[in-house]
């Protein structure tokens, strides 16, 4: 029989396994990127806040991620996914010849779509807040930020890049997970038709 075709921890092929544990890699480094770029995103200015006649008065601003809610959020949710991801990883490295019952294949495609949509949710949220610090909103009277704290919206743009990154992987490993499942419960619904039929 092919290598290609051999079956590993009750569902999948050796070519699954590897593009799984693959997609993992890519994921597990793009959320953890995300993360620790957001959580290390901090920028001090002296800043002219206003002018009493001709003397300007200067304060000392700090933009840091902690400041806004769905950076945190953002923050958190891509520690959890990385961490997610690091567990599967080893999960699937140290359990590969072991035998995989139907329950864990399900609990572990679970798990994937619930992290894809996590990090979904905290890249969008991020971005939003983004876009509001990048153009600010006139109707609302929030003034941009970006034009002041360019290094500090730069960093912000590559962790949501990296965000983004991660939940299109995500998907992709939700997507190769289910395909796991799909094929051991057909592998296991063949096995007890032959049992069936057999006399």
């Amino acid at each position: 029989m092919p290598r290609e075709k051999i079956l590993f921890a009750g569902g999948g092929t050796t070519k699954s396994w590897k593009v799984l544990l693959a997609l993992r890699i890519l994921a597990f480094i793009a959320t953890l990127a995300a993360a620790i770029v957001m959580g290390l995103n901090k920028e001090t200015k002296t800043l002219v806040v206003a002018t009493i006649g001709t003397v300007p008065i200067k304060a000392t601003l700090t933009a840091k991620f902690q400041d806004t809610p769905a950076f945190v959020f953002f923050v958190i949710a891509n520690a959890m996914v990385s961490f997610h991801n690091l567990l599967m990883i080893a999960l699937q490295i140290f359990s590969r010849k072991l035998e995989c019952k139907g329950f864990r294949l399900l609990s572990v495609a679970i798990l994937d779509m619930l992290n894809a949509t996590l990090v979904s949710a905290a890249a969008n949220a991020a971005v939003f807040i983004a876009e509001l610090g990048k153009n600010g909103n006139k109707h609302a009277k929030w003034n941009k930020v970006c034009d002041r704290f360019s290094i500090y919206c730069d960093h912000g743009r590559g962790a949501l890049i990296a965000a983004f990154s991660g939940v299109i992987l995500m998907l992709l490993v939700s997507a190769v997970s289910i395909s796991r499942l799909s094929i051991y419960s057909n592998k296991s619904s063949t096995s007890t038709a032959a049992a069936v039929a057999s006399p």
